[in-house]
């Protein structure tokens, strides 16, 4: 992997572990997926007709990514309820690598060279024993935790396939994250109804700002994935959990005050 796509994937761990301290920093999760969610579709919507369009082929990959983001977002929201940032995180995230390379070599016939296995199984390793350093994981938190970095693996080797295929990565990513921020608002409704929709300016501003870091920092991936191995990609951007750490502070703060 090149030096580039190294320092952009380190770029978006820290924007990574960002929205993810101001999501398990409010009180109400779902509430703040859902404004994220709708933050992402609106920019998307916007830059969606200066961007190239995606090429056909990588449709199907987009449609079943932004599906398997809904999941993903709702476990994310289940994840951050039952559990610690400092524990649930790791198991979520440390866990993603090893599935992204397994999903990798299965589904797009990608073998990394050996240096690079076992790059991806210690960062994965001490990534995921970050959440056993003092007292244990609740058996809820545990599963939430494995739920989400199952899906974290899906779609990111969806991405990482459907990215390649669409002749433009950028173009891919617009349009999947417009899909994703479309199905998300439905969702809210169909648990919550409008009840508690709209807030304050304060706290829609914070939760669409997170929306708008994590567009950025996820495209970022896509684009890497892209042009580099799914699996090392996936391993470095996880590295995030090391920012998290340092976000952990913040996110008291945030909580305080909303």
């Amino acid at each position: 992997m090149s030096l580039p796509i190294t320092f952009v994937v380190l770029v978006a761990a820290v924007l990574h572990a960002s929205w993810n301290a101001l999501l398990r920093a409010g009180s109400d999760r779902l509430w703040s997926m859902t404004v994220m969610c709708a933050a992402i579709g609106i920019a998307c919507a916007v830059l969606a007709p200066f961007v190239p369009l995606p090429l056909w082929a990588s449709w199907p990959y987009a449609i079943l990514s932004a599906v398997i983001h809904v999941g993903y977002s709702l476990f994310l929201v289940r994840t951050y309820r039952t559990g610690d940032l400092g524990q649930t995180y790791p198991i979520s995230r440390g866990s993603s690598p090893v599935l992204v390379t397994l999903g990798a070599a299965m589904f797009a016939g990608e073998l990394p060279g050996t240096a690079a296995l076992v790059g991806v199984a210690l960062v994965s390793g001490g990534i995921v024993s970050l959440a056993f350093q003092g007292r244990g994981v609740g058996r809820a938190g545990l599963l939430s935790a494995l739920g989400t970095g199952c899906l974290i693996g899906a779609y990111s080797v969806t991405d990482g396939i459907g990215g390649r295929l669409s002749g433009s990565p950028v173009g891919y990513t617009v349009w999947m994250c417009l899909l994703w921020g479309a199905m998300i608002p439905p969702v809210y409704l169909a648990l919550r109804g409008r009840r508690d929709l709209l807030r304050s300016p304060r706290e829609m501003l914070i939760s669409a700002g997170g929306g708008l870091v994590s567009l950025v920092a996820y495209g970022i991936v896509i684009v890497a994935m892209s042009l580099g191995p799914m699996g090392p990609v996936s391993a470095l951007r996880e590295t995030s959990v090391v920012f998290a750490a340092g976000n952990r502070p913040v996110s008291r703060v945030l909580s305080k005050r909303a």
